[in-house]
């Protein structure tokens, strides 16, 4: 992994437009590759794909996708909103793999999450309803490196 001082990190503000999920999911790519990451780049975007479409179909307002690397040799995608609720399917009781009820229309997404990911979660962000709130949901993912 080439190494950068300081540490890098990108953060990505979304419209709310149809399109803005595919252009984090370009955004994730070039950044991986100008990191030499790029072999991070099928989990990674799955992740953040699933995340940001999390955003885009469940808050009323803008989302960020942000990526950086972690102390440890993990690399974190996280997804910003305004709404502070945190979905059930990443909460705690979940384990990596547990799909959804076959008749359940929703929940997928995060447990293709929490299958793919190292390490997953969520945190709030200042007051409820206050302007800096809402919450980030997360997930790492690790690469061999040297």
């Amino acid at each position: 992994m080439t190494t950068v001082s300081p540490p890098w990190s990108y953060t990505l503000h979304l419209s709310r437009d149809p399109r803005s999920p595919g252009i984090a999911r370009s955004t994730l790519r070039s950044v991986l590759a100008a990191y030499e990451l790029g072999e991070l780049a099928p989990t990674a975007e799955l992740l953040a794909s699933e995340l940001l479409t999390n955003a885009h179909l469940h808050t009323g307002g803008p989302y960020a996708l942000h990526i950086r690397p972690t102390r440890s040799g993990q690399l974190r995608v996280g997804v910003w909103d305004k709404d502070p609720t945190v979905p059930s399917g990443l909460g705690a009781g979940f384990a990596h793999g547990v799909m959804p009820h076959g008749a359940s229309e929703g929940g997928r997404g995060l447990a293709l999450v929490r299958a793919y990911a190292d390490s997953w979660g969520a945190s709030l962000l200042g007051e409820p309803g206050g302007p800096s709130g809402g919450k980030v949901l997360w997930a790492e993912c690790g690469w061999a490196g040297p």
